[in-house]
């Protein structure tokens, strides 16, 4: 009863002086997972080429880390998937220590924890230039974190790059 009381207490004074409320960002409440998407070079710099010697696919990458303070937390099993259901799963263990974080890179190379990155072994790029939504789940099949994204409204610097979480 007294926090209500409170509540509507500083709702009115808000409300008398102009001001309101500064609400959480909708997608912390949405998930409470530690792994979030951080952010999507969605447009490998240069001309898109796929070929897999000499192309450039290994530059478009998305960035996960671990928000947790405390909690270690294994990559195997999650999901990354963008809005036309491209998809990959971490099959191996890749272990993020809090704070961490990993790129999952297109193209073929060699997975390395100690060089935080994870190849796709594909030479086809995933991210939609123009727009996309990209997806993160839990090996559970819960959602983790989503994000969507446009090139002429989510990078205004143009450098085909996005961030989404700081």
């Amino acid at each position: 009863m007294r926090s209500r009381t409170v509540i509507a207490a500083v709702t009115a004074v808000l409300a008398t002086s102009g001001l309101t409320a500064l609400a959480a960002p909708a997608q912390a409440a949405e998930y409470s997972s530690a792994l979030k998407l951080y952010g999507v070079q969605y447009d490998a710099p240069g001309r898109d080429d796929n070929r897999c010697s000499g192309g450039n696919t290994k530059n478009e990458y998305l960035t996960v880390k671990n928000y947790s303070r405390t909690t270690t937390v294994n990559l195997k099993g999650y999901v990354v998937k963008d809005a036309t259901g491209n998809r990959f799963v971490f099959t191996n263990n890749h272990t993020l220590q809090p704070g961490d974080y990993i790129k999952l890179r297109g193209g073929n190379g060699t997975d390395s924890d100690a060089n935080n990155v994870v190849y796709r072994n594909n030479c086809n790029f995933i991210w939609n230039n123009p727009g996309d939504t990209v997806y993160l789940y839990k090996p559970s099949g819960a959602g983790a974190d989503s994000h969507s994204y446009t090139k002429t409204g989510s990078d205004p610097d143009n450098n085909g790059y996005v961030k989404f979480h700081g």
